[in-house]
């Protein structure tokens, strides 16, 4: 099903509600942590079809840092935050304070600190989900890797089987003083969840 394409607007202004509160939830909750004032620009929302979302990253074979949930509860699914290993090392120079001593590998307090700054967006992403819909939805705990981006979504395929054919994507950019920092945030729902995420919003996936 060409879920992606028989979006209507109102439909995509739910979801990017969805990702303004959810944006300014982890600002807050990022702030608390770092103990500075960080702020997220207004995300851009999308639909996307699953087979995108490699070439969106910059290719199959392009070297990504990803942070990887499953979400359970009444609507599972699959969660990457994904970034270059680029930004990787500039979020956690600019926002988290970490001196970077190697740009080519990620150090156990740097794996630590990206593992809780992921923890916070998928929470504050799917709390606002969960709480427009008043479903049941959890992330897990994350699992990051360090890959060429068709291997980290494969990983996804084969931990958990088919996944949907369509993906949310959260353009997600965080702000510190001068200094910005991108990285995309997808949420995958098994191929039922997505009807039952807009029927409980009373949205129907398709015209009649």
């Amino acid at each position: 099903m060409d879920l992606f394409k028989n979006f209507e607007e109102f439909k995509m202004d739910v979801l990017k509600e969805v990702g303004n509160i959810g944006a300014g939830n982890a600002a807050t909750a990022l702030s608390r942590l770092l103990d500075k004032p960080i702020d997220m620009a207004v995300p851009k929302v999308q639909m996307l079809p699953f087979e995108a979302i490699a070439e969106r990253v910059g290719g199959a074979e392009k070297v990504v840092l990803a942070v990887f949930f499953r979400v359970e509860g009444d609507t599972p699914g699959n969660l990457f935050f994904i970034l270059s290993p680029e930004a990787a090392k500039k979020l956690l120079h600019r926002l988290a304070g970490i001196q970077v001593e190697d740009e080519e590998q990620f150090s156990e307090m740097e794996w630590s600190a990206l593992s809780e700054i992921g923890n916070i967006l998928a929470g504050s992403y799917i709390s606002s989900l969960a709480d427009f819909t008043s479903l049941a939805m959890t992330p897990t705990v994350p699992a990051l890797a360090l890959d060429m981006a068709g291997a980290i979504l494969g990983y996804g395929l084969l931990q958990f089987g088919e996944m949907g054919d369509s993906a949310l994507l959260i353009d997600t950019t965080f702000i510190e003083g001068q200094h910005e920092v991108e990285g995309q945030f997808f949420l995958i729902p098994d191929p039922e969840s997505f009807a039952k995420i807009f029927a409980a919003l009373g949205v129907p996936l398709q015209d009649d």
